[in-house]
């Protein structure tokens, strides 16, 4: 079965602009799947319709098989989200968000309050139980918004850049959370800025761009669609200028690392072997940038070269 499906989806404001041009989406039970696009691509939007909070133009959404025209509430049941923004009391203690959330389904109160200590201990924030939500750190406010989402244990989990504005340890640790609940069978869908977030976790991957759906495949094979790669190699002695690396399109950053690209059919170890043969020794070595945002940013270009 799927978790979600969608089809033909078209937003369109009263203002005539055409935010969703009929898209077509599907995530399979089980899967941790990427939505990513730039600002103004489509996603919120998407988002927001698959959970009821905006209206569509027309389409079809099926959520594990649910209508959400004709069977909203059971739709509505099996979905947990995590907004971009925050939307809860700074006021009202943790307690009460979480209590609240799992009333809103029924969930009966000694049910509720073990889930909200499961939670969130889970999430590091336990000790805050009782406290307002003002009293939490940015960081522990994202958890939050976690814990609160997984209340009701919803087999589709939608998060919109969980981890925006989070330190890198606190980012890890959500990757670590999110990686087992999905391995424990929960469907997740994740929107994020942070590439690597992506190609890290996600199974699926699909871009939107100008609100139309442009690759919609697995994270493996776009990822190997890419036909360069552009690596930085840090040598063991510092180096006053680089020598010829025949087949290679090669720069001397400093006196310390090389920044060379790697075309598909080439062979790293072939690299390190001329490497060698110059009496260059590599210390350690690393990717530019995540290969995802390299193709991201090409993929985004030729559509915009297409669209133009």
């Amino acid at each position: 079965m799927k978790a979600l499906s969608v089809r033909q989806l078209t937003k369109t404001y009263p203002n005539g602009l055409t935010a969703l041009k009929g898209i077509d989406l599907e995530v399979a039970q089980g899967d941790f799947f990427a939505l990513l696009g730039q600002n103004g691509a489509g996603k919120s939007t998407t988002i927001g319709i698959i959970c009821s909070l905006v209206n569509k133009t027309a389409g079809k959404i099926h959520i594990f098989g649910h209508d959400t025209d004709t069977e909203l509430a059971q739709a509505k049941s099996l979905i947990g989200v995590v907004p971009q923004e925050m939307n809860f009391s700074l006021f009202e203690k943790i307690s009460h968000i979480l209590l609240n959330q799992a009333g809103y389904y029924g969930i009966p109160k000694p049910i509720a309050e073990e889930r909200a200590e499961m939670y969130l201990k889970e999430m590091g924030i336990w000790h805050m139980y009782d406290q307002p939500a003002m009293r939490l750190s940015g960081g522990m406010k994202r958890r939050l918004m976690i814990a609160r989402a997984l209340m009701n244990e919803p087999k589709l989990l939608i998060l919109d850049e969980p981890t925006a504005g989070v330190d890198i340890e606190l980012r890890h640790t959500l990757w670590r959370f999110l990686t087992k609940l999905n391995q424990a069978g929960t469907t997740i869908i994740l929107t994020t800025h942070y590439l690597e977030e992506a190609e890290h976790l996600c199974k699926n991957v699909a871009i939107i761009d100008h609100g139309e759906i442009i690759e919609h495949e697995t994270m493996k094979s776009l990822i190997n669609r890419m036909n360069v790669q552009t690596l930085v190699l840090d040598v063991d002695s510092p180096l006053s200028h680089l020598p010829a690396l025949d087949g290679y399109h090669a720069r001397l950053v400093d006196d310390s690392s090389i920044e060379i690209e790697i075309h598909r059919g080439q062979s790293i170890n072939d690299l390190f072997s001329l490497l060698s043969q110059r009496k260059i020794i590599i210390n350690s070595m690393r990717n530019k940038t995540n290969r995802l945002e390299e193709l991201f940013i090409h993929l985004i270009a030729k559509n915009k070269r297409e669209v133009t």
